[in-house]
């Protein structure tokens, strides 16, 4: 059996895509895609000019081929239900469906009336949204950021899977190896900045530049069909006004921490300074009350005699007052 398994959350709702054939049933395959995808139900003949083919959807005719004439949609509905996405090979009689809609969704029969065989083939459209499509095929980015192109795939793909840029080969991975840039001018172009994830084949663009804006294809090939799924990748010129507000930005910043270095052992120093000189003022304070005290012990040195002394004389004066009295009493 031959699968591939796809995943993808959009908008809150899972995406679940597989595709592959059966091992029951070898001429019936199946494949989903998502809306906006165009998806080729491969024959897997080479026609010649005696060949018959019938393609037959919902009961009704698709195309007819016969030989190296064929005709597409002959009633109303038909054109009215496709309106010119159906396209067929003429070398195989390989139908493709472009821009694919959720009314696409159906069994697409092949009947080869020459070898009288049937294939059947189911193919399932999943609907997103028109805002959920761009931004999945939408890139915008500004020159120097990367982006990259998700294939969704969860599985490694048995089969082969391909990057176009602008129509030219730039990558391609299959079972055992993967190729970037086989040519001269795509390694001009991107000069190693294609990245390819092994497992997935997502499509990642490094260091993108202006001259990487276009259209980039995806392409998944198998035996039985292949489907091929488009983004367009705009890339913008750096606002040079963002970037000078942000070089302002970096500078002022720069500027700010430079100044906050250079402020703190000055502001340290002074008041270092500050200190010193509150000591040195207590110490001036403390000196000039010792000298003060030191020059008035003398003074109250001298009080204190003098005030002895005349202690003294007043005893003296007052003994000799009451002996004087004494006498005079006798």
């Amino acid at each position: 059996m031959n699968i591939f398994t796809f995943s993808q959350t959009l908008g809150g709702v899972c995406l679940f895509f597989v595709y592959g054939s059966s091992a029951v049933d070898p001429d019936r395959a199946s494949v989903s895609v998502t809306e906006g995808d165009t998806v080729t139900l491969h024959t897997g003949v080479q026609m010649n000019q005696q060949d018959r083919m019938i393609w037959i959807f919902g009961g009704r005719r698709l195309a007819i081929i016969n030989g190296d004439k064929h005709e597409l949609c002959e009633d109303i509905q038909c054109k009215e239900r496709f309106r010119d996405r159906l396209k067929l090979d003429s070398q195989t009689g390989s139908l493709t469906i472009t821009n694919t809609r959720t009314t696409d969704s159906g069994e697409y029969r092949l009947k080869n009336t020459t070898d009288n065989t049937d294939n059947i083939f189911s193919v399932n459209v999943h609907g997103v949204s028109a805002a959920e499509r761009d931004e999945m095929k939408r890139k915008s980015v500004k020159e120097g950021e990367y982006v990259t192109l998700d294939t969704r795939v969860i599985e490694k793909p048995t089969d082969v899977m391909r990057w176009y840029f602008n129509d030219s080969l730039i990558a391609e991975m299959t079972v055992d190896q993967s190729k970037i840039c086989s040519d001269d001018e795509c390694k001009e172009r991107f000069r190693d900045r294609l990245k390819l994830n092994n497992q997935t084949g997502s499509l990642t663009i490094r260091d993108i530049r202006i001259t990487d804006s276009g259209e980039y294809t995806l392409q998944i090939i198998s035996s039985r069909f292949s489907i091929m799924r488009s983004f367009t990748i705009t890339v913008s010129v750096k606002d040079v006004s963002d970037s000078g507000s942000s070089s302002v930005v970096v500078v002022a910043v720069v500027v700010v921490v430079v100044l906050l270095l250079l402020l703190v052992p000055v502001v340290v120093f002074y008041k270092r300074q500050s200190i010193m000189q509150c000591i040195r003022r207590q110490r001036e304070r403390q000196e000039r009350r010792e000298q003060r005290d030191d020059a008035q012990a003398p003074e109250q040195i001298e009080t204190l005699n003098q005030r002895s002394s005349n202690g003294t004389s007043h005893e003296t004066e007052a003994a000799g007052e009451t002996e004087a009295a004494d006498q005079l009493q006798l």
